[in-house]
């Protein structure tokens, strides 16, 4: 099964811009092996409109433009629920295992998610009860890929 994050907004080169690439360097490493033949980014710029419901709107159409019909559309959303590390691994291999072809991850901009797009979800996950940049949120994502990735190889990257 394929694995796209799709995110609102750029990463800056710099530290979390290289943080986020070696997560996913060895998640795709790890993945191949695992089901997971690519795992592929897609980021977009933030709208430039000045309301709020308008910028969702037209992020949530960028988001969603990378989310073919028929695949699983997963999303990180402040109302999503709380997973660990080793059900969000065997979620990604519960979709790999039933057929899936492909998995998108939306992050959305600072104004978050459009309401309609996280109606369209499958699954709704978050990162806690904090507030977080979506340049470190990218950077949580492509760590916890990569842990998904070690729990399901038994690797001993993630410690119980």
């Amino acid at each position: 099964m394929k694995l796209r994050i799709s995110a609102i907004g750029k990463l800056k080169s710099g530290p979390e811009q290289e943080l986020f690439s070696r997560y996913l360097k060895r998640a795709r490493g790890t993945g191949v092996q695992l089901g997971f033949p690519t795992i592929s980014h897609h980021q977009f710029p933030e709208s430039k409109n000045t309301t709020g419901t308008i910028r969702k709107q037209q992020e949530a159409e960028l988001l969603f433009s990378t989310t073919a019909k028929g695949n699983i559309l997963l999303i990180f959303d402040e109302n999503g629920k709380d997973f660990s590390s080793s059900e969000f691994a065997h979620l990604l291999a519960n979709q790999r295992d039933q057929g899936a072809k492909e998995l998108t991850m939306a992050l959305g901009g600072p104004d978050g998610l459009d309401r309609e797009f996280v109606g369209k979800a499958n699954f709704s996950i978050r990162f806690g009860s904090m507030t977080w940049p979506h340049q470190i949120a990218r950077i949580l994502l492509a760590e916890q890929i990569y842990r998904a990735m070690t729990i399901l190889a038994g690797h001993p990257y993630h410690r119980q």
